[in-house]
């Protein structure tokens, strides 16, 4: 199961990125979680200072405006 979180604090640029996570674990039906983190602290506490950002089982992939579909797809199939 992949763990995939997304850190902002609800921006557009925020939901797209959770959208388009869910958009790709959908099309590819992958065993994924996609948990959204709005708190201020938590973010920080993954060292984020732009969003949004992406965590992927632990590990920040991605920090500032929205990723690529192409992007995503490539993280997920790891």
């Amino acid at each position: 199961m992949i763990n995939v979180k997304i850190l902002g604090t609800g921006c557009a640029n925020c939901k797209s990125t959770q959208k388009l996570f869910e958009d790709v674990v959908a099309a590819r039906g992958l065993q994924a979680t996609v948990e959204k983190i709005e708190d201020i602290a938590s973010i920080m506490g993954f060292g984020v200072m732009s969003t949004p950002g992406v965590v992927i089982d632990g590990s920040v992939v991605h920090a500032g405006g929205v990723p690529s579909r192409a992007q995503v797809e490539q993280w997920l199939a790891r």
